[in-house]
């Protein structure tokens, strides 16, 4: 382990950071909010910060196997106190510290559970910078700085796969890892433009249109609105939103593979997509048909259904209802949908239908084999085999994932006076980057104490970075290296 390569790595990431600050200074300056200062504060402190970790240590040395671990979580961590400086002291919040890194590291993991309140009211530019924390968390600004790094001297193949959803990490879609991660970020930008283009064509003005295009393509969820994108009541507006969210929790890879081959039936045949799509469709018809047997008030039970169970499925978070409150077990159903999240390689959370797939059918594999115990049955995803190795990565993952969630809804229940609904929503919608739950956390994190919410932030790093990433940094074995 070289210290200084992983700091002056991580100095790099921090002052590359810092100049996203600048973007919500222009919408400042734009709309004469007189909070530029806010931003500039950040930008300064960012960049200094990062500027001393990366200067006095400026090399040609490579990342070792296994720095991009480090590095990584060192990054996340950064970027959720440095991202939350802008939400603690501009005087239009009024957060604490703790209130200020959790709303940061929410956006920065696409989780969208917010603490603030009266959206409606707060400054364009802090809404804007809030947005734009989604969307570079999205894609994963790793990604993006790995395809500057070879102007730095710095090797990026560690930082990719560690940043990587998905349980195959060395997958590049072209030879350099470069060139795969400027791909990704091409099909990444040329979906926020065209969502946005969209979402403008269907109503909204400019500044909502990028805005929550930034948080659609994302998965994130957050919006510029308290009551989300129900604050529109716009079918069409509510048919773009399910148009993306849909796409954007499809492997990006599969995007890039399409596009290059300019043939849109590549989604069709891949195996992952149909079963993520049967799935949406089951819980659409699912949750559709509770609330046309029971409608609650206000409520249209099928463009409401289809919106949250797309919504609330791939872990955007968007709403249009309180879906807490439909009746019968709705709220559960959608809550335990999001466990299963979007695809491999997505901007989605959850713990990925390919890995969902592949437990299903090792588990019928087993049920084969104790009818037939000598026979042999591949596990096969279309006509591809999958070698025994992945089956037990997934299965490692699944066990972890499960164990973990259990760990910290019992940690949480024992630190505070949370109902078991209440922590256990908060643990799954934090674990698997979704936002909103169920209970005290339906609209809003606020009432939660100081102590649960650094638990709840902890657990959207876990789900952001598929557990191992984060995990490996605990064991003895690491460091020992």
């Amino acid at each position: 382990m070289h210290l200084s390569v992983i700091f002056r790595v991580t100095g790099t990431l921090l002052t590359f950071f810092s100049f996203t600050f600048l973007l919500p200074i222009i919408v400042a300056l734009a709309f004469n909010e007189g909070n530029a200062n806010t931003f500039v504060t950040a930008f300064f402190v960012t960049l200094i910060s990062g500027l001393v970790l990366w200067l006095p240590l400026r090399g040609n040395r490579e990342l070792r196997g296994g720095d991009g671990f480090l590095i990584t979580a060192l990054f996340y961590i950064g970027l959720g106190i440095f991202g939350a400086i802008p939400f603690y002291i501009d005087p239009a919040t009024q957060l604490s510290f703790t209130d200020a890194a959790f709303e940061s590291m929410s956006g920065l993991t696409t989780t969208g559970a917010t603490i603030l309140v009266g959206l409606d009211d707060l400054p364009k530019s802090l809404l804007f910078y809030r947005q734009l924390l989604q969307w570079f968390g999205g894609m994963g600004i790793i990604v993006l700085a790995v395809a500057i790094f070879p102007m730095l001297g710095i090797g990026g193949m560690q930082l990719y796969r560690t940043e990587s959803p998905g349980p195959v990490k060395d997958n590049k879609l072209t030879p350099r890892i470069t060139e795969t991660a400027k791909a990704l970020w091409y099909i990444y930008l040329g979906l926020t433009v065209s969502c946005a283009l969209a979402y403008w064509a269907a109503g909204m003005s400019i500044f909502d249109a990028i805005s929550h295009s930034f948080a659609t393509v994302a998965i994130g969820g957050f919006s510029t609105h308290d009551a989300s994108i129900g604050f529109f009541n716009s079918g069409t507006i509510e048919a773009v939103a399910c148009l993306f969210m849909v796409l954007s929790g499809v492997n990006f890879g599969l995007h890039f593979l399409v596009w290059r081959r300019r043939n849109p039936f590549h989604y069709f045949q891949d195996f992952e997509v149909r079963a993520y799509l049967t799935f949406l469709v089951l819980i659409g018809v699912v949750v559709c048909s509770i609330l046309l047997t029971n409608p609650p008030d206000s409520v249209s039970p099928i463009r409401d259904g289809i919106f949250q169970t797309i919504s609330i499925t791939t872990t955007t978070g968007f709403v249009t209802q309180d879906f807490s409150q439909w009746p019968s077990v709705a709220p559960v159903i959608l809550l335990l949908a999001a466990f299963v999240g979007g695809c491999a390689g997505s901007t989605a959370g959850g713990i990925k239908m390919i890995r969902v797939v592949m437990i299903y059918l090792q588990g019928m594999r087993e049920v084969k084999r104790l009818i037939h115990p000598n026979g042999i049955f591949p596990i096969k995803l279309g006509k591809t085999a999958v070698p025994d190795r992945l089956i037990e990565a997934v299965w490692s993952f699944f066990s972890v994932y499960v164990l973990l969630f259990l760990f910290s809804v019992t940690v949480i229940m024992a630190m505070s006076d949370l109902d078991f609904l209440t922590a256990f929503s908060a643990v799954g919608a934090s674990l698997n980057n979704l936002g909103p739950g169920l209970g005290e956390v339906a609209m809003n994190y606020s009432g939660l104490d100081a102590d649960v919410k650094w638990v709840l932030m902890f657990n959207m790093m876990l789900g952001r970075l598929e557990i191992f990433t984060l995990l490996v940094l605990l064991t003895p074995a690491y460091w020992r290296r």
